[in-house]
């Protein structure tokens, strides 16, 4: 299986091409700001044929490319409904200093085809299988898609910005929340193999295993205690 990373040009946003190989069908996750140009011509190097682009969630950061993508390719645009109303409306999910960077506005286009995804739904896609995991706290809708194993390799997690290596996303931007995002690390992270390979939404691939021993933010005295920690500030 083939994922790699194309890191856009703002906010080192990680867009993912995810295939069984090359010359084969592929499915594209977050094409964020300025990433068109080499999108394609990585694509064209591989002989891939994208079938839809996968959202993790509604931040500009991991969108601002969708309608062109889809619109080029003709291909649907997923995202969970709860992020929904930030895809029609990116600005709702931004931060001030973030809209003053965007002068205030935005012209938007919504992709002209969306559909909805299920927390726990399979979703096959370029004759890959995907699991759905809804994993709100860094957004209400925020998603993580993960993809079975092959030979020692006990699965693979796209965590979007809920889990990085050694951080989470921050809880901090409207529909954030830090107790939502203590419950889904809890619920949806823990209990994974330490074996599953970790493609964040920021920053270098990981594992489970990595960030379990590793990470601060999968401690029990945060996942259990009081706030006495915030998330970093990456992304959006």
């Amino acid at each position: 299986m083939l994922v790699t990373s194309l890191v856009a040009d703002a906010f080192a946003t990680n867009c993912y091409v995810v295939a069984p190989g090359e010359g084969e069908e592929c499915v594209i996750v977050d094409p964020g700001l300025g990433i068109d140009a080499r999108l394609d011509e990585f694509l064209s190097r591989y002989r891939l044929r994208p079938v839809a682009v996968l959202l993790t969630h509604g931040h500009l950061d991991h969108t601002f490319s969708v309608t062109p993508v889809c619109g080029a390719k003709g291909i649907t645009a997923y995202i969970h409904p709860d992020d929904a109303e930030l895809l029609a409306d990116p600005l709702k999910g931004l931060s001030p200093e973030t809209r003053a960077f965007f002068g205030g506005r935005l012209t938007w286009t919504e992709p002209d085809d969306v559909a909805e995804l299920a927390d726990g739904a399979p979703v096959r896609l370029a004759g890959l299988d995907f699991t759905v995991t809804h994993a709100p706290g860094h957004t209400r809708g925020s998603v993580m898609f993960g993809l079975p194993g092959e030979g020692d390799n006990t699965g693979t997690l796209l965590t979007g910005d809920v889990l990085f290596a050694g951080s989470i996303g921050r809880t901090d931007l409207p529909g954030g929340s830090m107790d939502a995002m203590r419950d889904s690390l809890r619920r949806t992270i823990l209990p994974l193999d330490d074996g599953v390979e970790v493609y964040p939404g920021h920053g270098p691939a990981t594992s489970i295993g990595a960030e379990r021993s590793a990470n601060p933010f999968l401690r029990p005295d945060f996942l259990g205690g009081p706030e006495h920690m915030s998330a970093p500030r990456r992304g959006l």
